[in-house]
């Protein structure tokens, strides 16, 4: 599901923004730019993505509006400001010259005054979460509106199958009739004339129709379609959930078709299958 969010907030002494992109995806996928200091943090930020969201690629990316204050230590070198001391009075000395001797020359000579490599502010996680948050809370707002839309799309789906299952109830007793009439004629062809028995002719009907019964087809999948409704009437993550009704679906549907042996029924099951592979994409991407 697709969402956007950004953020701007306070962080060790700085100013940092944060955005966070999402787009479809079928798992988890998380990628961040972020800036040095936050790389170690990296974890962190990625369980609590994991505590918003089940699915999708993410994107976040975070940078500096504001750095922090980086503190450099600075040491002295008396010994070698000594020296420098030194060998300047004996310059001064030998070479009879006036004028006093400068502390900002002294210092400026080398190894007199080091400095240390900049120490990083150490990084405040309660900050840092709570800007990761309000990006993600916009983020989520983006993907709730989009999931409720999509939601609506399956349910309008959900109804197609629920319509067509109803065609095929309906069709069953008529097919059954056909197939016991047909088999007569068969029959009554291979005879040539000679006498039918009823009671055997009435057994292979029977058998046929323990054949191609497909009671227990329409029930299933009348269970899956309950389970799916009630699935996007929660608040809860669903995706997978709903992948596994369809593919449950889909193999009740592919029996009846095996079992139709009747024009009509074979048509409707091409048409819910139809449903079903746009149902499955739906639901590769929902949360």
């Amino acid at each position: 599901m697709t969402g956007y969010g950004t953020a701007e907030g306070p962080l060790s002494g700085g100013r940092i923004v944060i955005q966070v992109r999402t787009v479809n995806h079928r798992h988890m996928s998380v990628q961040f730019r972020l800036p040095a200091e936050l790389q170690p943090l990296e974890n962190e930020l990625r369980s609590r993505l994991r505590e918003r969201m089940e699915r999708g690629h993410v994107v976040v990316s975070a940078r500096w509006v504001e750095e922090p204050p980086h503190s450099a230590s600075i040491r002295l070198n008396v010994e070698r400001a000594r020296e420098v001391v030194e060998a300047l009075t004996r310059l001064k000395s030998a070479l009879n010259l006036g004028g006093e001797i400068d502390v900002g020359f002294v210092a400026r000579q080398p190894d007199v005054l080091t400095y240390g490599e900049a120490e990083q502010a150490e990084i405040n996680r309660a900050e840092l979460m709570a800007v990761l948050d309000q990006a993600l809370d916009e983020v989520v707002k983006m993907r709730t509106r989009e999931g409720a839309a999509l939601a609506d799309d399956l349910e309008g789906r959900l109804g197609e199958l629920d319509a067509a299952l109803a065609r095929i109830a309906a069709r069953t007793p008529q097919r059954l009739t056909a197939e016991r009439d047909r088999l007569q004629e068969a029959v009554q062809e291979l005879l040539d004339g000679k006498l039918l028995d009823p009671d055997r002719l009435n057994q292979e009907i029977a058998l046929l129709a323990d054949k191609l019964d497909i009671t227990e087809e329409l029930v299933r999948i009348r269970t899956h379609l309950q389970a799916c409704g009630e699935a996007l009437a929660t608040d809860a993550a669903v995706g997978r959930r709903l992948a596994f009704l369809g593919q449950e679906m889909l193999r009740e549907v592919n029996t009846i078709g095996s079992k139709a042996n009747d024009a009509e029924i074979a048509q409707t099951v091409i048409g819910m299958k139809g449903e079903l592979e746009r149902i499955r994409e739906q639901v590769e991407n929902i949360e």
